[in-house]
């Protein structure tokens, strides 16, 4: 996979303001969303997602996820909060507006997963939340509100799949997410990054309802062409918000790039090995 987590990205033109959402969503959907395609694939092989497969993704980004369970043959529906990410996934997933090119089945939803809901429609066989959680200090409530949404959607007996961070030892990339803990330390705010903690997926799930139905590891390795594309894929998971606001853009890229150094090889790409968790969960 090598050649594909670390091709080049040339850099957006033009001075950018403190958060360009529309050069965020780039970066995401150019750079980084691709790393967490071996999580995307391994959950996909153990559920035998496929054409009997009614998939709801929340937090869907640019639609990477949407798009493989959809080559599979699954109807999906996505939602997200980021009208940014959502114009990305519909050149992805519904070009020329709904023509006869998109994909049968597929729907996008700007808003909540109850804006997704559709009378008569059959129930959601299998809902997603692919955007890693355990990093952000109080992400997991803002899950847990996604999830009361989007479960009363989803059959009895349907899977919940939710994701976060491995061990932090098992993760590179926790050396140089610490940049935006330091930063953002004078702010003491509730999105900074923490390290993941063992049990975070499956407190999420309890708290919903859920129950536990199986769980895995997937090593999800970050690659990119070169320190300038790492800063912007790194910055465009939004883990480092807090720092920007507590600093500036050039103070956190200036960290991150002595952050990174260590990471970096002798053609200049810049390599991480991470561990992902998923949890399986089960609607009652």
């Amino acid at each position: 996979m090598t050649p594909t987590l670390v091709r080049q990205h040339l850099p957006h033109a033009g001075a950018a303001p403190r958060v360009d959402l529309r050069a965020r969503a780039r970066d995401w959907s150019e750079i980084q969303e691709r790393m967490l395609v071996p999580l995307y694939e391994a959950v996909y092989e153990r559920l035998d997602v496929g054409p009997t497969t009614r998939l709801l993704g929340l937090g869907c980004g640019s639609g990477l996820a949407l798009l493989m369970a959809a080559a599979r043959g699954a109807a999906v529906t996505g939602v997200d909060a980021s009208p940014e990410r959502m114009a990305l996934a519909r050149q992805r997933l519904l070009p020329e507006a709904g023509a006869a090119r998109a994909r049968p089945g597929t729907r996008l939803v700007d808003g909540s997963p109850r804006d997704t809901k559709e009378p008569g429609a059959p129930a959601y066989t299998l809902v997603t939340a692919f955007e890693p959680i355990g990093c952000l200090a109080g992400d997991s409530e803002g899950l847990g509100g996604l999830l009361a949404e989007a479960t009363p959607l989803a059959g009895r007996g349907a899977a919940v799949v939710l994701a976060g961070w491995g061990p932090p030892e098992r993760c590179a990339t926790t050396s140089v997410l610490r940049v935006a803990t330091k930063l953002a330390e004078p702010l003491r705010s509730t999105g900074s990054w923490r390290p993941a903690l063992r049990d975070d997926l499956e407190d999420v799930a309890q708290r919903a309802g859920l129950e536990p139905d199986g769980s895995g590891r997937v090593a999800c390795p970050f690659g990119y062409a070169d320190v300038d594309s790492a800063v912007r894929g790194l910055k465009s998971t939004g883990l480092f918000d807090a720092a920007i606001t507590a600093t500036d853009q050039v103070q956190v890229d200036k960290e991150l790039t002595e952050a990174l150094h260590p990471h970096q090889r002798q053609d200049g790409t810049v390599w991480m090995p991470n561990v992902f968790r998923y949890l399986i969960a089960r609607t009652p």
